[in-house]
């Protein structure tokens, strides 16, 4: 897996592409009315009046609208992707034998609820993404205000990950941690 984020990755290529056609079409527009460029003159008409305009054009004016709808329909959708891929690991000595399958969320799951009852740990949520070559843990843990990151990660490297690491027979996991802390219930922002 080599890249965990996708849907970020795109908004941000996106967000410099139109942002940067923007500024220059401003800074073009500007620099044009105020006669810095002389392409222009400020006081003649954007679009020259020939008349109609030819039908294959409006049809390709539309094609291009259905087209940047598509694709912004596209981008709305790689929002909702926030989890990474997961797959079905197959656990094969010999294949004449049979074979066993697991899915990663049925791998993940015991994991999930040891974090859950870590000390200052409100919520934990992990996905096990990758293939059994190239796993990686996404951990996302919601702790309460008064939870101590540092003390959950030490639990973490020192039992649950290593633990993990042993269930599903590996020697290196990587794993990414996200800590969110939790408003205590009652509590109110001021």
């Amino acid at each position: 897996m080599t890249n965990r984020n996708r849907p970020a990755r795109l908004n941000r290529t996106l967000l410099i592409l139109f942002g940067s056609a923007l500024l220059a079409t401003g800074t073009f527009t500007l620099l044009t009315h105020f006669a810095r460029l002389k392409v222009l003159k400020p006081d003649s008409a954007l679009l020259p009046q020939t008349g109609d305009l030819p039908t294959w054009s409006l049809y390709a004016t539309a094609a291009a609208a259905v087209l940047a709808g598509l694709l912004a329909l596209r981008w709305l959708l790689a929002q909702l992707t926030r989890k990474p891929k997961t797959h079905t690991w197959r656990f094969e000595d010999t294949p004449a034998r049979g074979r066993t399958e697991l899915a990663a969320s049925t791998a993940i799951t015991p994991f999930i609820d040891e974090v859950n009852r870590y000390a200052g740990v409100d919520n934990a949520r992990a996905t096990l993404a990758g293939t059994r070559d190239n796993p990686a843990v996404a951990l996302v843990i919601n702790a309460e205000q008064d939870g101590e990151p540092a003390a959950i990660r030490r639990q973490l490297d020192t039992a649950g990950l290593p633990r993990l690491r042993l269930a599903l027979g590996l020697r290196v996991l990587p794993v990414t941690v996200e800590f969110r802390f939790s408003a205590k219930t009652g509590a109110r922002v001021r």
